[in-house]
């Protein structure tokens, strides 16, 4: 019995530091860049074995999707979860993500921004498990907008999806300056829009 349980703790390591390096090749080359030769290469595995853990090319990459967004919830969502909820929540998410992208916690950037324009146009499991990534963000974003609406910290007119969209465009907006351009200029502009855009 503690046989089967090393071997597969040793499996879930191994699972946990193929999933680590193939979100971190998705941020820059995409998910079409990840296969279990070259993840095996790069981290000294046996390419059986890898191939083992994920069956096939589209459970990797949905594995992929799935590590980055666990990943995107323990550095956004949940420092966040203190924040009072309403307008301190919405702020909190978005000061979350701006410094998520701006500390590289990937080095792409945003994984969900560069890998949502490789697949945006496609069809099939992949485009569907980033579609509701990306929902899931927008959906607790235009919650927090009206609550914050319903408590009276913003406008009674405000519309919470379109601040969802217009908070969103300029935090991404920054993501892919800053990458581009290799500055983090982007992301001050990003605050200041946000700011004046949540000012009661």
């Amino acid at each position: 019995m503690t046989k089967v349980d090393g071997r597969v703790e040793r499996g879930n390591r191994t699972r946990r530091t193929v999933l680590r390096r193939a979100v971190d090749i998705a941020s820059v080359e995409g998910l079409e860049a990840l296969s279990v030769g070259r993840l095996a290469g790069e981290l000294d595995l046996s390419k059986s074995g890898v191939f083992a853990l994920f069956g096939s090319k589209q459970e990797l990459q949905l594995a992929t999707v799935r590590e980055a967004s666990r990943i995107f919830v323990a550095e956004v969502l949940e420092p966040a979860s203190e924040a009072a909820d309403g307008l301190a929540r919405l702020r909190d998410l978005c000061e979350g993500w701006l410094r998520y992208s701006e500390g590289r916690v990937f080095p792409g950037g945003c994984f969900f921004y560069g890998v949502m324009a490789e697949f945006d146009a496609r069809e099939g499991a992949v485009h569907d498990a980033l579609v509701a990534a990306q929902r899931a963000w927008l959906t607790e974003l235009e919650r927090c907008a009206e609550r914050a609406r319903t408590a009276g910290e913003l406008d009674p007119d405000t519309d919470p999806a379109q601040l969802a969209f217009e908070v969103v465009a300029l935090m991404e907006t920054a993501n892919a300056m800053s990458v581009l351009h290799g500055e983090t200029a982007p992301y001050a502009r990003a605050r200041r829009g946000i700011a004046a855009r949540l000012r009661t």
